[in-house]
């Protein structure tokens, strides 16, 4: 039986006591993936980081991303060799790094990397993110060969948005793996005994 990994990796400036990633890390035992530099974020980094972990252990992996992380997992499958290491990719809340008022630590992810993954992929996007319109989120999503789920008022997605653990969340990763299949057993951070 091959058992599933569930990789979270949070956005700039990592995600906080509140936000949804940090309580799946905390309740369903899901690995965030540490980055050496939140505050600036170098895209180089950040992708070699994520394939160490990727490469570090056999079984197959279901990435969670929230905001940078939905670009880091575009930017890691266009440069990988190891993209059928991942079975599919949970996308929460991409920015618009081609906004004018980019913040100038993230200046260094551009150019956008807009291409096809070449696995299973949901984009969640909601209609008030301060960070991105809908309607660029759902290009992006487009681009990325993405199904695009578009939630009604819930800001960036992220622990001012008073979700919670985000049960609708976890109810669209397990949506995500049942699309991408393939996979059986405890998704998590530890192997079976």
């Amino acid at each position: 039986m091959t058992t599933l990994r569930i990789l979270l990796l949070p956005g700039w400036q990592d995600s906080g006591p509140g936000h949804w990633q940090t309580l799946w890390e905390q309740g369903q035992g899901y690995v965030r993936v540490q980055q050496d530099d939140w505050g600036w974020p170098r895209r180089g980094d950040w992708m070699a980081r994520l394939e160490d972990m990727l490469l570090a252990d056999d079984r197959p992996a279901l990435l969670v991303a929230h905001s940078l992380g939905c670009h880091l997992v575009a930017a890691w499958a266009q440069h990988s060799r190891q993209t059928a290491r991942v079975v599919a990719a949970l996308l929460v809340a991409p920015p618009d790094l081609a906004c004018a008022d980019l913040p100038p630590q993230l200046h260094n992810w551009s150019p956008l990397v807009t291409r096809a993954l070449p696995f299973a992929s949901t984009a969640v996007l909601s209609a008030d993110d301060p960070f991105c319109g809908a309607e660029r989120g759902l290009q992006m999503a487009s681009g990325w060969g993405s199904e695009a789920v578009l939630l009604g008022r819930c800001g960036h997605i992220n622990g001012d948005s008073g979700l919670g653990d985000w049960p609708a969340g976890l109810a669209l990763l397990a949506a995500l793996r049942r699309r991408a299949g393939g996979v059986t057993g405890e998704p998590g951070g530890a192997r079976p005994a």
